[in-house]
């Protein structure tokens, strides 16, 4: 009993080291994958982690907090260096080092299309990630990568049409198909009520134009 407990303290020592690695790292970000996000995405992924008895918490833990490391759209780095670099401080054995990062790489969406994670650390947490695209906090976050990145309004609302709308059918576990039920829901409502208040906006512009 008192290993486990002393295993827990430990792993809850790499996780909050973990958590100021990634503040640090990301601080100043405002495009919707900042700490905030990495740390909502390790919330999602313990959650579901609960329903799943064979997965290695500790995987699902570090590679939640650290998915965001290395992603193409905002570092240059290869081979998971930042995550790396983080690891190789922890103790951890090198098998373990490698499992983290092989869920890591399962997660971007662009990189890994048709593809299902190969282990179950992997699936949980793309899982996590892609919970965090939609809902409320996903309507957030694409706007606030919209804006970041010089998108108008109309081009982010793509984005709905051509991502967030199809990772409810996309998602491994039912747990998380279950929470992304409500999520989802909430996405097509906004979606519902941004045509009723943009709606032939663009007719209206050209009559006023005439007009002119």
């Amino acid at each position: 009993m008192n290993d486990t407990i002393h295993q827990e303290d430990r792993d809850s020592e790499k996780y909050h080291a973990a958590m100021d690695f990634i503040r640090a790292l990301f601080q100043g970000n405002s495009d919707g994958h900042g700490f905030d996000h990495s740390v909502r995405v390790y919330r999602n992924a313990m959650k579901i982690a609960e329903t799943e008895a064979e997965c290695d918490h500790r995987i699902v833990a570090l590679a939640a907090l650290l998915h965001d490391t290395d992603d193409d759209k905002l570092f240059s780095t290869e081979n998971n260096a930042n995550a790396r670099s983080f690891l190789e401080t922890q103790d951890l054995p090198a098998e373990m080092t490698e499992r983290i990062c092989e869920a890591i790489n399962a997660v971007s969406f662009h990189k890994n299309r048709g593809k299902k994670p190969e282990t179950l650390e992997g699936r949980i947490v793309q899982d996590a990630d892609r919970l965090d695209a939609i809902g409320a906090v996903g309507i957030g976050r694409a706007f606030a990568y919209g804006g970041a990145h010089g998108r108008s309004l109309a081009e982010s609302i793509d984005h709905f049409h051509e991502k967030l709308l199809l990772l409810k059918d996309e998602l491994n576990t039912e747990s998380a198909r279950c929470i992304a039920e409500t999520r989802h829901a909430f996405l097509e409502s906004f979606l519902e009520e941004w045509k009723k208040e943009t709606e032939n906006l663009g007719e209206r512009e050209s009559e006023q134009n005439a007009d002119r």
